[in-house]
């Protein structure tokens, strides 16, 4: 959840000077850069989404009384009223981190689901919810309470003129008009946290794009949508198209969407923010009361800046944080599925912090040897086939995903965690997780519709199958035995 607004509507004299201040904001940041007043550290962080269903397995638009029950700050609502989100404090990654990690989210969750159970619900960590149906959206009511969330469905839909149109065709096809944003709410997800150097920026953020493909692959979690079965990780695009402000004339003129994996490798952090004011009207642009406002810490604010980079939905977002002794930037990785265990999560992000770290120091950056419109297909062909996915990569050529994966990358990602500080022992337990799913190709996504298939073959009808399977689904989450080893 993003900072709470004062206003769900604005006037064209605020987006005049929102505006302005964007331009002021780009240019502060700039100086600052220049500057070099930043936190050198090396944290790493991790947000994860979550959804809430009844005793039934369906949704559970209870948001605000689970909250209740949790009591926990660390807790926070989610743009869907079936949604919570948990933010996890940095930490640092060398030596046990990793282990630290599981353990916290462990305890974490544990504490969540039984003060859950105490309003009626369970949680189930999972990228789209399989079992949301045909009343989806209908009404406000699926949407939680609360000014940001409202001004972001009104001004979605008054730039887009019309109804939000999801067409998304895998095995089978989806086509409808939602009246709101709620599609946006099922798509939940493990919002990855890297703190980064100004200097070490621009190859980190083109390390992260460039691996994104096989990520996505590996963590494929999100197979299911209105009952459909489409790509292996359908929230990328059901995400894209929830929150996409162009009417069709716009896409057909080229304009950006909101929801963007980018067009270019990047020589600084810069580029992003530029590209941000530059391409992006402000779809938020509500005013703070000064301008060049201090952070409690005495550092530029940026409010404005801040907000509207909260507004473009980048899979690698650019991370500006005035807190703290001394401002720092970070790198948040917003592309991977939450679910379906803690350790499958904990592997999942040692393999982005192993990777990241390697790529960014090797002699000759990868990126240079790959155009970054192959990037783009190979994420899209991960997105769609998960580890049935053939991709490009710099003198390897055309290969199966999972052949990258095994051979090449896993043992990359485990040079990089050493050359990070991590326990020898972590990274063989982590990426061993990671080597079994791909040997054995059964990640979140593939289990859920062979399970669901398999139901059907026994003569349910589909939303009864899916019930069905997202009751194992949660049960083998709870047990958390990694989703290579959930029986079929």
């Amino acid at each position: 959840m993003g900072a709470e607004l004062k206003n769900r509507s604005f006037t064209r004299e605020e987006r005049r000077l929102y505006r302005e201040r964007l331009v002021e904001h780009l240019e502060m940041l700039g100086a600052l850069l220049r500057r070099g007043e930043f936190d050198e550290g090396t944290t790493i962080g991790l947000e994860l989404e979550l959804n809430l269903v009844d005793t039934d397995a369906k949704p559970a638009l209870r948001n605000l009384k689970v909250l209740e029950h949790i009591a926990d700050p660390a807790f926070q609502t989610e743009i869907g009223a079936f949604n919570i989100e948990f933010n996890h404090p940095a930490l640092q990654i060398e030596g046990l981190g990793l282990k630290q990690l599981e353990d916290s989210l462990c305890a974490e969750l544990n504490h969540a689901q039984e003060r859950a159970g105490d309003a009626g619900t369970e949680i189930v960590a999972v990228g789209i919810l399989p079992t949301l149906g045909r009343s989806f959206g209908t009404t406000e009511d699926w949407i939680s309470p609360g000014q940001r969330y409202a001004a972001l469905n009104s001004q979605v839909l008054e730039a887009r003129g019309e109804d939000v149109l999801i067409d998304i065709a895998g095995p089978e096809r989806l086509r409808f008009h939602a009246e709101n944003i709620a599609p946006e709410a099922a798509c939940t997800s493990v919002q990855l946290h890297v703190q980064v150097s100004p200097e070490h920026f621009a190859a980190t953020w083109n390390a992260a794009q460039i691996i994104a493909a096989p990520q996505v692959a590996l963590a494929a979690n999100s197979p299911i949508f209105m009952e459909k079965v489409l790509w292996q990780e359908s929230r990328i695009e059901v995400f894209k198209q929830a929150i996409d402000t162009r009417a069709p004339e716009l896409k057909t003129q080229g304009v950006r969407p909101r929801v963007w994996f980018g067009e270019r490798w990047i020589t600084s952090i810069m580029d992003l923010f530029e590209e941000n004011v530059r391409y992006f009207p402000a779809l938020l642009p509500e005013l703070s009361e000064d301008p060049a406002r201090l952070s409690p810490d005495g550092h530029p604010s940026l409010d404005e800046l801040r907000l509207h980079n909260g507004t473009v939905y980048r899979w690698n977002r650019p991370i500006y944080d005035p807190s703290g002794a001394v401002p720092h930037l970070r790198l948040e990785n917003r592309l991977l599925p939450a679910g379906p265990t803690v350790v499958d999560t904990v592997a999942n992000a040692a393999l982005f912090f192993g990777l990241v770290r390697a790529l960014r120091t090797a002699d000759r950056p990868l990126w240079s040897r790959m155009a970054f419109s192959t990037a783009t297909e190979n994420f899209l062909e991960c997105a769609k086939h998960g580890l049935e996915a053939t991709v490009y990569w710099p003198g390897l050529g055309e290969l199966p995903v999972v052949e990258l994966i095994e051979r090449h990358l896993l043992p990359l990602a485990a040079s990089g965690l050493r050359d990070l500080g991590v326990a020898e022992d972590e990274i063989t337990r982590f990426l061993g997780v990671l080597h079994d799913r791909v040997v054995s190709e059964q990640t979140g996504a593939a289990w859920q519709v062979k399970r669901l298939h398999a139901l059907e073959d026994t003569g349910l009808e589909r939303p009864e199958a899916l019930a069905a399977m997202v009751k194992e689904y949660a049960h083998h989450m709870n047990v958390g035995t990694p989703v290579h080893l959930w029986p079929l």
